[in-house]
């Protein structure tokens, strides 16, 4: 039955994926939303409602533990899965101008984490995230929101288009993609849910421990809508939305998700999770240099033997987390 489900569950994941890229990239073109910010706003936040999901309902609980584990190990699986996979199905063509700032943001949310959580020691002792802490996460959040915003604004009086173009986005309705967008939600989160619980009680019958399920299918799960969704995206050609997908879920995952479940409760943090943070921090920091070391020239095309690469730093984190727990 479990098995029957998790087929369910991908089938929901990948059709919901596919109508929400095509009901979100729609609207972008008809209000002139460039496409990598529908990714790092529409697409993400919508991307990210499992972990959402799993660490509000934990908070409200009072047993928001594994709030933060779930957020890191979603986070890692975005940089080196879901972008390392989607560029062994479509090498992803990255514009600079376009992410560096958003980039940036995500090396700089990772840092806060971690003098909010652990301060400046480097002890390995348990942390903390506090109401306050939690408050400061949500406010850079909104100014993040506002950034955008602006950002898009700016965009749209810079931007101009042909009688052909304009011809072609009058034909296009923003209220049926809309729907199509939530429909697409929907399918994304509901898929989701069916593949983590289906490939939970299929882990637990064949003998893995709780802890070790929640550090790996938990998180892999809750991070699957962001990796079909930007796998999709990719094969559609609207690269710019899966790039600004991942550094979108990073971002959110972070101010939103954690800054939501630790102002509704306060979350001690397991002091080994400081690892997790700074291999967090390195593999941002390895994209970094894969995208931004050649100045040369404002395209980066992230190849399938770079994806390869990506996809097998994970492999060794999960085969260290194995062993650590």
């Amino acid at each position: 039955m479990n098995v029957l489900i998790l087929i369910v569950g991908f089938f929901f994941l990948i059709k919901g994926a596919d109508i929400f890229v095509d009901g979100s990239s729609k609207i972008a073109r008809k209000i002139g939303i460039p496409s990598v910010i529908v990714g790092l706003t529409i697409v993400s936040l919508g991307t990210s409602a499992p972990e959402l999901a799993v660490s509000l309902i934990s908070s409200i609980n009072g047993n928001n533990g594994i709030a933060v584990g779930n957020v890191l190990g979603s986070n890692i699986f975005n940089t080196l899965v879901v972008l390392g996979g989607t560029s062994l199905a479509m090498p992803l063509i990255i514009k600079k101008k376009l992410v560096g700032k958003d980039y940036f943001v995500n090396i700089l949310v990772i840092i806060l984490l971690y003098i909010l959580t652990f301060g400046f020691m480097f002890s390995g002792k348990d942390g903390f995230l506090s109401r306050t802490d939690g408050i400061i996460l949500l406010v850079c959040c909104l100014a993040y929101l506002l950034f955008l915003i602006f950002s898009t604004l700016k965009n749209k009086k810079s931007t101009s288009i042909t009688e052909g173009e304009r011809k072609e986005l009058s034909s296009i309705r923003v209220l049926p993609n809309l729907f199509f967008v939530i429909l697409g939600v929907i399918g994304i989160v509901l898929g989701g849910k069916l593949v983590v619980d289906s490939a939970t009680n299929i882990a637990l019958s064949i003998g893995m421990s709780e802890k070790l399920v929640g550090l790996t299918i938990v998180a892999i799960g809750t991070s699957l809508p962001e990796l079909v969704t930007s796998i999709v995206a990719a094969l559609k050609g609207e690269t710019e939305i899966a790039i600004g997908n991942v550094l979108g879920s990073n971002i959110f995952n972070i101010l939103l998700i954690l800054g939501l479940s630790s102002a509704i409760s306060p979350i001690a943090v397991a002091g080994n999770l400081f690892v997790d943070i700074i291999f967090l921090f390195v593999v941002t920091l390895i994209i970094g240099v894969l995208i931004f070391a050649n100045k040369k020239t404002d395209i980066k095309k992230l190849n399938r033997s770079e994806g390869i690469l990506l996809v097998l730093f994970y492999v060794a984190y999960l085969a260290f987390i194995i062993i650590r727990n």
